[in-house]
């Protein structure tokens, strides 16, 4: 599972990233070696991609500013459903339906009486979460119902005695049943994901390195070549004559 980087460390780098790109305009003009040196392990890198191709986007076709309807953003590389709703939500206060696990989890134990939510929300759950959002303050439902299910309908270990709607849960009414154990992600300690993660830190603190420099920080000679030819078929990567180096 990808680690959650701490909020006492994501809020220093927004603002070091805010300072540095205050605009849409200032981020499709950088290198894309220093995008991707800033996102630093704030989580998969090609997102810092997406990212760089979108600001070039809103720059060029939105007139540096981002756009607030839902088929503009989700024609923006990068933006799913959720994205575009958040983005809607917190950024302009509409009403949309942002459906992050969090949510999902606390309507479903709520309404549904079932522990977990599916993998992905169907069309019926759509339809009747969206019948619940206010007409006004998207972004204060979206951000109350999110931080509940983060801090009291928790995954493993709710705090049901705290919860202020304890006596009108369908789950707790129900009592609580279990229901089918989720499916395990994959280990992170070891993986290719973890590998390729050690090379892109190497490349972000040095300015090239050769295959042989690469191959030596890690156990696995093979997973680093994967790595390498993966990282490259992204975009994150280049190879110029023996080393490698961010893209440029």
């Amino acid at each position: 599972m990808l680690q959650q980087t701490p909020v006492n460390r994501v809020i220093p780098l927004w603002n070091e990233w805010m300072a540095r790109w205050p605009t849409p305009q200032a981020l499709a003009a950088a290198p894309k070696s220093d995008v991707i040196k800033a996102w630093g392990g704030l989580g998969y890198p090609r997102r810092a991609l997406r990212l760089h191709e979108s600001a070039k986007v809103i720059a060029t076709t939105h007139n540096n500013q981002i756009p607030n309807n839902r088929e503009d953003l989700l024609a923006l590389p990068g933006v799913g459903d959720y994205t575009a709703a958040a983005i809607q939500a917190f950024a302009y206060g509409e009403p949309t339906l942002v459906l992050d696990i969090n949510i999902r989890r606390f309507f479903s134990r709520y309404f549904d009486g079932v522990e977990n939510p599916t993998s992905a929300p169907s069309l019926v759950e759509r339809r009747l979460r969206y019948e619940l959002i206010p007409n006004k303050d998207g972004d204060i439902w979206a951000a109350a119902t999110m931080e509940f299910g983060a801090l009291i309908c928790t995954a493993r270990t709710p705090l049901c005695d705290q919860c202020p709607l304890q006596k009108s849960c369908a789950w707790v009414e129900a009592g609580s049943p279990k229901s089918d154990p989720m499916k395990k992600q994959a280990t992170f300690a070891g993986s290719d994901r973890q590998c390729r993660g050690v090379v892109m830190a190497y490349l972000r603190s040095n300015p090239k390195a050769t295959k042989t420099k690469l191959t030596s920080l890690w156990h696995d000679a093979t997973q680093v070549a994967k790595a390498l030819e993966t990282l490259t078929a992204d975009g994150l990567i280049e190879t110029t004559g023996r080393s490698y180096c961010l893209a440029n």
